[in-house]
């Protein structure tokens, strides 16, 4: 995993965090978000994170004018067999690329939610299985701009974590300019894992060892976001499960077996930053920080 994220800092440079964060979130069996504006890297970080994960890859541009067989597949009359083949659709891949996702009507959105949270499809009156591993990563542009529909709470929840790019500081943005063009780095890259391996790291994370007190402390930030008058509406059950999962992941890309109190901390920003909404909307960097500093650490 240290030569995966060391090879995607080489493509999508200066950002080392969010490339752990978003390996985190793959590596606890999530779904990921990357909210944005438009040409700060987030199509080409998914790209990056299938390659380098050797899994198989297909991207959806999402628009608004598209339909849910578009993505789930479609069923097409064979004249020699006189029956229905079923066409399976971009969803039947291990990394699937939801580009823009928000550029989609609420009825095309809702077709990723049997996928993305039981990991099979109904189409057709048939159920079909999804490959695994199976991820979703979903880009976004922000709200505000024109063509956008906001994704519904539970489109959202689905999302294990939530992560943002922003723009590189300026000795990165200074190598982007001078260096070689991205795309043909990426082409010339060879996968770091196969399939399997990653499987086989995503059963070490499971084993992770999270004593009673951090279950505590996890329930505790949860709890908080349910009783305090400072948010819309609480953490749900599935959220608090995230969190733990992909603090879990976070010990593991350090080394350890265990999870600490900061390996909690570290994950939160994105894995409730979509997930609460402040009274007082407050950034949502000030949110969280606020949400840590009122529970304490058993």
């Amino acid at each position: 995993m240290d030569a995966v994220i060391a090879a995607a800092g080489g493509i999508i440079l200066g950002k080392e965090r969010q490339i752990r964060l978003a390996l985190a979130c793959l590596l606890a069996r999530g779904h990921l978000l990357i909210e944005d504006v438009p040409g700060v890297g987030k199509t080409t970080l998914a790209h990056v994170l299938a390659r380098l994960l050797g899994l198989d890859f297909q991207r959806i541009q999402f628009t608004s004018d598209m339909l849910p067989a578009d993505i789930l597949g479609v069923s097409i009359f064979d004249r020699a067999r006189g029956a229905f083949d079923f066409h399976p659709g971009p969803i039947f891949a291990q990394v699937v690329l939801a580009d823009e996702v928000n550029r989609a009507t609420p009825k095309t959105q809702s077709a990723l939610l049997e996928a993305m949270e039981e990991r099979q499809v109904t189409a057709e009156g048939r159920t079909r299985p999804l490959p695994a591993p199976f991820f979703v990563i979903a880009t976004q542009n922000p709200a505000h701009q024109i063509g956008t529909f906001p994704l519904p709470e539970s489109q959202l929840d689905r999302f294990l974590m939530r992560i943002e790019l922003g723009y590189p500081d300026r000795a990165a943005e200074r190598e982007l300019l001078a260096g070689a063009d991205r795309r043909e780095l990426l082409a010339a890259m060879p996968p770091c894992l196969t399939p399997e391996t990653l499987l086989a790291h995503q059963e070490a994370v499971r084993q992770v060892h999270a004593a009673e007190p951090l279950i505590d402390y996890v329930q505790a930030l949860a709890g908080h976001t349910r009783a305090s008058a400072d948010w819309q509406a609480g953490l749900s059950p599935r959220a608090a499960l995230a969190l733990l999962a992909a603090a879990r992941a976070w010990a593991w890309l350090a080394g350890r077996d265990h999870v600490l109190p900061e390996d909690v901390q570290a994950v939160l920003p994105g894995i409730v930053g979509h997930r609460l909404r402040p009274m007082d909307a407050a950034p949502a960097a000030d949110a969280v920080r606020r949400l840590i500093e009122a529970v304490p650490i058993p």
